[in-house]
């Protein structure tokens, strides 16, 4: 296979089964990509060039590190101009009273899930506004929860554990409403003997956001026909709900502890 600045890394990972390896030997911050779920949603989009500017290293780094592996280099090829997500007309408009910050790096950092904070604030924002939060990863589900929503979104990686993500709020926005859990617990030994020896359990409570909820969605896409989804959490993932109804699923939630949750998904 030949390489270039453009070759994404995704194709590079499905050629040779030793260049996961080889590429995560060139920086620490490429050990995410162990990670399946995060390797997928990574990998897919980012090429060589983008990958060297995360992680400071060359691209002659990268091919140093690919071509005994026997991969053919082309090193001829510049990286090409347009790697960079189409900046939205909101952003490249944009006038600094429109923005309200909020920096949730802190939060996170306490172990305190943001997602209580990040939803007050979005109801305060008002159309024509911009809520930037700064963060550590891109919030994907709150991307696709608000873009639902209609706002228009744009986010800037600007280094490793740095990402800013823009919410623009249009005039014609539909209001922000979280799914209510209130009756979800009901039911819940009914439908956990309905499906005895008729489960597949997983364990998200260690996973770092977004992680859990990627997880829990591509735990279902291969979910069996008849089979119900256990899910140990850690809380209960406000985002996947609306994500649960789209789809057809229904589910109990069972909070055991202040830290433990209990989720069967499942299909009517």
């Amino acid at each position: 296979m030949i390489i270039n600045a453009n070759t994404k890394i995704a194709a590079i990972l499905k050629q040779h089964p030793d260049a996961l390896e080889a590429i995560i030997s060139l920086n620490p911050k490429f050990e995410k990509l162990r990670n399946p779920l995060l390797r997928k949603l990574m990998a897919g989009r980012a090429s060589i060039s983008m990958a060297s500017k995360i992680s400071g290293c060359s691209i002659n780094d990268f091919f140093t590190k690919l071509k005994p592996l026997g991969f053919e280099i082309d090193s001829l090829t510049q990286p090409a101009t347009d790697e960079k997500k189409k900046i939205p007309d909101f952003i490249t408009s944009i006038k600094k009273d429109q923005i309200v910050d909020l920096d949730v790096r802190p939060v996170l950092a306490s172990g305190t899930d943001p997602l209580n904070i990040i939803l007050e604030k979005i109801k305060s924002i008002q159309a024509g506004q911009i809520l930037k939060i700064i963060n550590t990863f891109e919030p994907i589900p709150l991307i696709k929860m608000l873009e639902k929503k209609g706002f228009a979104t744009y986010t800037d990686n600007i280094e490793a554990n740095l990402v800013e993500t823009y919410f623009y709020k249009k005039s014609e926005t539909v209001p922000i409403e979280t799914t209510s859990t209130a009756d979800a617990s009901k039911g819940w030994d009914e439908i956990l003997h309905r499906f005895k020896d008729k489960t597949q359990t997983i364990d998200v409570r260690e996973l770092e956001m977004p992680q859990p909820m990627l997880t829990i969605l591509d735990a279902l896409d291969k979910l069996p026909l008849g089979i119900a989804l256990h899910v140990h959490h850690k809380r209960i993932p406000v985002f996947l709900l609306p994500e649960l109804a789209e789809r057809k699923f229904e589910y109990r939630i069972k909070e055991v502890s202040d830290s433990e949750v209990h989720l069967l998904i499942f299909k009517p």
